[in-house]
Parts: C-alpha cells; sequence; structure tokens
C-alpha cells in the first residue's frame, strides 16, 4: 500500500558514502526532523540530473534557512549516489541517499518497474514533507512521466512550523 498523508515513514536502513559506505535509519533522517525527500528514479539519468536534483539544489537555503532537511533518494548504490552529487556539485548538506534494493521505496509503495526501459525495479519520482517521521504532504507521479507533470505535482505549499503552529507556506518550483 502506498504511503498516505498522516502515515509514520517505514522504519529502514539507507546508504551513503564517507569515509566508506555508512547505513543510516529512518529513524535518524526524520525523527525529530522537518524533512523533503524527493526520490527519482535513477542517478545520471538525462532527465533526473537536468530537471529534478538541480532545484532542490539551487533551492536548499530556502529550506535549511526553514529548519527543513533536504534529501534526495535513488535505488542506487552509494558508490553511484556519491558520484552524481559530485557531478552535480550538490552541497553535503543535501543528504544523496541509496536504497540500494529499493526496499525503502517498496515500503513506502512507490517502487516502480522499469524493466521497458532497460532500468530494472527502481523508486518512483517522489516527493514528500514529513515532521517528526510522519509524512504531511506527498506527490508522485506515474513513470515515465514528463517534465511538465514533475514540475506540476513537485510545486507542493509546505506549511513551515512556528512555535505557534503553521506561519507560511515554502515553494519550490523545479
Amino acid at each position: 500500500m502506498t504511503i498516505k498523508v498522516g502515515d509514520r515513514i517505514p522504519n529502514a536502513t539507507l546508504n551513503y558514502l564517507k569515509d566508506g559506505v555508512q547505513a543510516i535509519n529512518t529513524d535518524e533522517i526524520f525523527k525529530g526532523k522537518n524533512v523533503v525527500l524527493f526520490s527519482v528514479p535513477g542517478a545520471f539519468t538525462p532527465t533526473c540530473s537536468a530537471k529534478h536534483l538541480p532545484g532542490y539544489v539551487e533551492n536548499l537555503a530556502k529550506f535549511t534557512n526553514k529548519g527543513i532537511d533536504v534529501a534526495c533518494l535513488a535505488v542506487n548504490d552509494a558508490f553511484v549516489m556519491d558520484a552524481w552529487a559530485k557531478n552535480q556539485k550538490v552541497p553535503e548538506n543535501l543528504r544523496m541517499l541509496a536504497d540500494g534494493n529499493g526496499t525503502f521505496s517498496k515500503s513506502l509503495g512507490l517502487e516502480m518497474d522499469g524493466t521497458a526501459f532497460g532500468l530494472g525495479m527502481r523508486g518512483k519520482r517522489f516527493a514528500l514533507y514529513a515532521s517528526n517521521s510522519t509524512s504531511r504532504r506527498q506527490a508522485s507521479s506515474r513513470y515515465p512521466a514528463p517534465t511538465r507533470c514533475w514540475r506540476r505535482w513537485a510545486d507542493i505549499p509546505i506549511p513551515l512550523a512556528g512555535k505557534d503552529g503553521p506561519t507560511g507556506r515554502l515553494r519550490v518550483v523545479l
């Protein structure tokens, strides 16, 4: 079943590269934090490299200034994600997470079969905003989706929490 607004982020282990392959649990990523997680079908794919990742890189400060962490997820290994981050000049505070076997994407119900495109099993294009390990906003696309579809659903208003509740909205248009 696909994750819905109000659902908790499933417990899973992802990987990243820093002095070797490091494991990180989703609780470390989401618990007690506000996080935007976006997923792409694959690192180094033309549309993901040209249209998806750059928007988050360019707007990272808008998120971090509001106390929101940003993470990119793909069904690739940690070495590929690290090479892609270097190639795309991704700042260190934008986490590049590897879901090597696609188990986290599958636990979210957001896996896709890309075998018709020579990609094997992958994660769908999606973005979600989570607060304290709970999904608050999300959107996903069917694959393959034209870029204009990504632009439409990625423009998700994210409530910005203040001491007295929501204080505004943050929009990032890719």
